[in-house]
């Protein structure tokens, strides 16, 4: 059994230096080395930040997604890589056989995409809305999932060679979940698996001043994109509903709705639905498209 050659890529804006440094000793002491490591700087220089990775500063915040894309471009291209690694840039790898985990689940099965990792705090905590399924009770069950989340995960290079990147003009959230509904309906798996740690600290995405605001285009947008048409109000209307319910703030629930009419009038990107039988999948798997 060949096991696959590892790329890391993680972007930063440049405001979590002390972070960021802790990060990177972290992806260094592996025990398993990644063939590649590439920093992206949306908008910084990082000519203060001491590491071999390959840096490639960026004049433009790309946002998240944009950044990634540099990141996974330059891998591409290079040919050294058949998975690679995305972590957030205030993230921790607190174990030194995350990669050697990586590169035995890949290698194990050829029709795996993404693998997910369970993300904690500093006390070991794991909030219910980091696990990617519905029934989240239990961050510490394993298994095949519909989504994985953004700050650490695992991707096939040859998935990514089919279904494409990220999504970019989304700048800030539901990148991830495009980009998972591309992969299951192209037939490849998601897993979940917790014994992969990323520690992170607790925060809300809504300290982002665009949160609101891009929450609902983008989903709005997710929805155009990737849903079957008989789906598409089903699914905005659900979370309509829940959003109505969620939202305390006066201002945020305006910048939502703000988002949600951008969403509906501006081009939401190429259109792919999902085939009907990836809507049973997902299902099957517990969280259908809807929610």
């Amino acid at each position: 059994m060949s096991l696959p050659r590892l790329g890391v890529v993680i972007v930063t804006m440049g405001t979590r230096p002390r972070e960021l440094e802790a990060l990177l000793a972290s992806v260094e002491k592996q025990d398993v080395p990644a063939a590649r490591v590439v920093l992206v700087g949306n908008a910084t220089p990082l000519t203060d930040i001491a590491t071999d990775a390959t840096k490639i500063p960026l004049e433009e915040n790309l946002g998240c997604p944009g950044g990634r894309n540099v990141g996974l471009k330059l891998l591409r291209e290079s040919g050294d890589v058949d998975v690679v690694i995305e972590l957030d840039d205030d993230g921790l790898l607190i174990a030194d056989d995350v990669f050697r985990k990586i590169q035995k689940l890949f290698a194990a099965d050829p029709n795996l995409g993404i693998i997910g990792f369970r993300v904690a705090d500093e006390n070991g905590h794991t909030e219910r809305r980091w696990v990617p399924r519905l029934r989240a009770d239990d961050p510490m069950r394993r298994g095949l999932v519909t989504a994985f989340l953004g700050g650490g995960h695992a991707f096939s290079v040859p998935m990514l060679e089919r279904i494409g990147d990220w999504a970019g003009e989304f700048f800030f959230g539901h990148e991830e979940t495009d980009l998972a509904w591309r992969a299951l309906d192209d037939g490849w798996k998601i897993l979940y698996e917790p014994d992969l740690v990323l520690q992170h600290p607790k925060t809300s995405p809504a300290r982002h001043a665009v949160y609101y605001r891009f929450t609902a285009r983008n989903r709005v947008w997710l929805a155009r994109r990737r849903l079957p048409l008989p789906l598409i109000p089903v699914y905005l209307g659900v979370w309509i509903v829940l959003t109505l319910a969620r939202i305390r703030s006066a201002s945020g629930l305006k910048a939502w709705c703000g988002g949600f009419v951008e969403g509906l009038r501006h081009p939401c990107g190429p259109r792919k639905a999902m085939q009907w039988r990836t809507v049973w999948r997902m299902t099957r798997l517990g969280r259908p498209p809807l929610i």
